[in-house]
């Protein structure tokens, strides 16, 4: 028996893209976009526009509980090879990021936990809004077209294309032929559903377990599918009856 097994997952992570090197800036810049976010501990790759001190920013990064894994070519690639640090290739040709028709946020209330103070006395928790937002599509989502939302589901009222791709960190609803790559709980989220009305994908996948269009099961292709993760983490497919 091998040794070695090579298993099909599919890492998840964000894309960071800097155009300033002032450290303190981006320290506050991304304390500010995380406190209402639940990304805290996702893997990400760096690209920067400006000269970087990687080592720092990688720290930097450590610090606020994100996973540095990789650079993109460009400017950080030279200084990245010098502390044996992962390069990936830069995109040759990358998807359009489009907006959604229509956002609704729904927002809710929850306790930070206790803290205390230097002198271990306790403070009172304090309440901190989430923002769950469900991003609405009516257009059909054409090739080279991408619909990302990282704090909610999408809703697509029309099919995508081929060549296109759906990113939602909860449940993605297309309501028409998914013929694109659709992904689920992106950033870890495995209780994430997928529902189409025509099961045509390149690939569908849900936190990060995923199935290509030839694995996928015949008895579903082109139905009304509900896909979800079962109790062993694995792709299940249900065709839905009407």
């Amino acid at each position: 028996m091998a040794d070695i097994r090579i298993t099909g997952r599919m890492v998840n992570f964000s894309r960071l893209t800097f155009d300033t090197n002032d450290h303190n800036a981006i320290r506050q810049q991304l304390t500010q976009l995380l406190q209402d976010s639940t990304t805290h501990g996702a893997l990400v790759i760096l690209d920067s526009t400006v000269e970087q001190e990687l080592i720092a920013l990688i720290q930097l990064l450590l610090d606020l509980d994100l996973q540095p894994m990789a650079v993109i070519e460009g400017l950080l690639g030279d200084e990245a090879r010098a502390i044996q640090f992962p390069v990936l290739p830069a995109d040759s040709k990358s998807l359009q990021r489009i907006k959604a028709t229509q956002e609704q946020v729904v927002e809710t209330v929850v306790q930070a936990p206790e803290a205390t103070t230097e002198n271990t006395q306790k403070v009172a928790p304090f309440p901190r809004n989430i923002g769950h937002i469900t991003s609405y599509h009516d257009e059909i989502l054409r090739t080279g077209q991408c619909l990302v939302q990282d704090h909610g589901d999408i809703i697509v009222n029309a099919g995508i294309n081929s060549g296109s791709e759906v990113i939602a960190s909860g449940n993605i609803h297309i309501y028409g032929s998914a013929r694109g790559r659709v992904i689920a709980g992106a950033g870890g989220n495995s209780a994430a559903r997928i529902f189409c009305h025509s099961l045509e994908a390149e690939l569908v996948s849900i936190a990060g377990t995923y199935c290509v269009a030839d694995d996928i099961p015949p008895h579903v292709l082109k139905k009304s599918v509900h896909i979800y993760l079962n109790e062993n983490q694995e792709l299940e497919f249900k065709a839905l009856e009407f």
